[in-house]
């Protein structure tokens, strides 16, 4: 699906409410037989002490595996995916079998990740988190490349490491931040940037903003959140971003990609097969 000549995609439930499998697979099938461009999903394992209950996703690359094997168009990923939670060439090997499974519809969303009670609760550095990441993506990029490769930093080390069997591809890397020094590491080989919606405001001025600050010839993604009739309440807006209504997305898709972008990621309220057979629907007609 595009609008404007910006591909659309759309974000599976993360911890809106319990979703179990057959509800994932049902959404990902509707988006899918929709028209959508892409599924992606969050790469988290625990929120807690914001006034909510407590609550988790499933697992992002056991669903990633299910959904890549489950699909035969859309491309999928992980958006984005924390390079703290597993060792560098694990991730590799993960995003490599995945793409395989995917038959080359797969995207590596990348990000140091950012939730201290995950990291603390499943017993994970968080500090550093920077300079982690940069010797995790050095591993990963060289082994999805097909490198041979042998790393000793202060954080992670490989040695003789390979991916064996051999990746069919190379496969892409998005890199998810705005952190200045991740993007300096990431950005003269990543294929694509995404940008979270509460990082612009989620306007198009605000996104034509934040991607004027990106001197790179990459790819430019925005996470879109979007209230479906009236939403339900299920995704509350972030930074004091205010959510485009259904109605006027169409419009609203058109202005961002004049401003840049040339992805949108739909963040929907309420996230569930009707909303996502809605959208479509709607911008089919726009």
């Amino acid at each position: 699906m595009f609008v404007a000549g910006c591909e659309v995609g759309v974000q599976l439930p993360e911890v809106e409410r319990e979703v179990r499998w057959p509800e994932l697979l049902a959404i990902a099938a509707t988006a899918e037989a929709s028209g959508f461009a892409s599924i992606w999903v969050g790469d988290h394992m625990l929120y807690r002490g914001d006034g909510r209950p407590e609550r988790g996703p499933w697992d992002c690359w056991t669903l990633l595996a299910a959904l890549a094997a489950s699909t035969s168009r859309v491309k999928l990923g992980p958006l984005v995916a924390s390079t703290s939670f597993h060792p560098p060439g694990l991730i590799a090997r993960m995003a490599s079998t995945i793409d395989e499974v995917a038959g080359g519809r797969f995207v590596l969303g990348l990000g140091s990740g950012w939730n201290p009670v995950e990291f603390e609760a499943f017993g994970i550095a968080f500090e550093n988190r920077a300079a982690r990441f940069e010797e995790a993506f050095t591993i990963i990029r060289k082994l999805l490349a097909g490198e041979r490769v042998t790393f000793a930093g202060a954080h992670y080390r490989v040695h003789d490491a390979l991916l064996l069997p051999p990746p069919a591809r190379a496969v892409p890397l998005m890199v998810g931040t705005r952190g200045r020094r991740i993007l300096n590491a990431t950005l003269p080989h990543a294929a694509a940037w995404n940008a979270w919606y509460a990082w612009y405001g989620n306007t198009a001025d605000g996104f034509a903003a934040l991607s004027a600050t990106i001197e790179a010839s990459v790819r430019r993604s925005a996470c879109v959140l979007v209230s479906v009739d009236g939403g339900a309440g299920e995704r509350t807006a972030e930074g004091g971003s205010c959510p485009v209504e259904l109605p006027r997305l169409g419009e609203h898709l058109t202005a961002l990609a004049a401003a840049g972008a040339d992805e949108a990621i739909l963040v929907l309220d309420p996230i569930d097969e009707r909303s996502v057979a809605r959208v479509a629907e709607v911008l089919a007609a726009s």
